[in-house]
């Protein structure tokens, strides 16, 4: 098709974690079909399925990356990695109502994983990374910035920009680029779920605060997950080897910093 851009993988050993479905199941096709020697993670059994859906031969791992020593178990065996991408995460409302345990607990998880975990699996493997490889995180433009009712979630994945920040310093010496994706609205079961809270906490229609998010982007309407996977596959090529410690948006211009 014209205007597409080829990547080869090929001998390439590639994690993603979260990529039983959305975003991190588009980029986990990207590197299938580039040829890349796959494997993938989430907490749920649909990881075999999405594993079985891919081509080329693909490995599944199931581990909740909030548990370091489950990490540390599911993920003895690989040897050597050349990209590491932390998509894994999750997103849910957590509106500040005063006493609340069970809001507590949602923060707590939120955090867990999108933070912790992610230093869980980036921590586990960072010695068997590959010099001159790449660790790619899956932020948001929530990082940029905040929407009312999502505290935990805003605040994780801010988070994740000082990772990137941080982790870029010292493992630049390596040569191992490490850099963020920040998406905007993209169609995927917590992006409409977070959709569907906005519209009832603010008493709108769903399609009134989706025409809100489309008249803020340069580019009108919401992206689907494989309009982003291809960035990935370019921060990880040798496009990407000068690329570090930056948090770059894919969001059709929602905003733009």
């Amino acid at each position: 098709m014209t205007g597409t851009v080829s990547y080869d993988f090929t001998g390439k050993s590639v994690l993603v974690t979260g990529a039983s479905s959305g975003i991190g199941y588009g980029v986990a096709t990207a590197f299938a079909e580039a040829g890349a020697d796959l494997t993938i993670l989430s907490e749920t059994d649909a990881i075999h399925d999405a594993a079985a859906s891919l081509p080329g031969n693909v490995r599944a791992i199931r581990c909740d990356i909030a548990d370091a020593a489950m990490v540390t178990r599911a993920l003895a065996d690989i040897d050597r990695l050349d990209v590491l991408v932390n998509n894994a995460g999750l997103e849910r409302p957590t509106p500040l109502s005063g006493q609340n345990p069970e809001g507590d607990e949602t923060f707590e998880r939120i955090m867990a994983i999108n933070v912790t975990g992610t230093r869980n699996v980036t921590d586990t493997l960072v010695n068997r990374i590959a010099d001159g490889g790449r660790i790619i995180l899956t932020a948001s433009i929530w990082s940029r910035t905040a929407v009312p009712g999502f505290s935990a979630y805003v605040a994780s994945k801010h988070a994740n920009l000082g990772l990137v920040r941080t982790w870029a310093q010292e493992l630049g010496p390596r040569r191992i680029c490490v850099n963020a994706v920040c998406p905007g609205w993209v169609k995927t079961g917590p992006a409409m779920n977070s959709l569907r809270e906005l519209a009832q906490s603010s008493g709108r229609s769903e399609d009134e605060v989706a025409a809100e998010i489309m008249s803020a982007q340069a580019i009108d309407g919401l992206m689907e997950p494989q309009d982003i996977a291809g960035f990935y596959l370019f921060l990880a090529s040798m496009g990407g080897a000068n690329i570090t410690g930056q948090a770059i948006n894919i969001d059709r211009g929602e905003v733009m910093a």
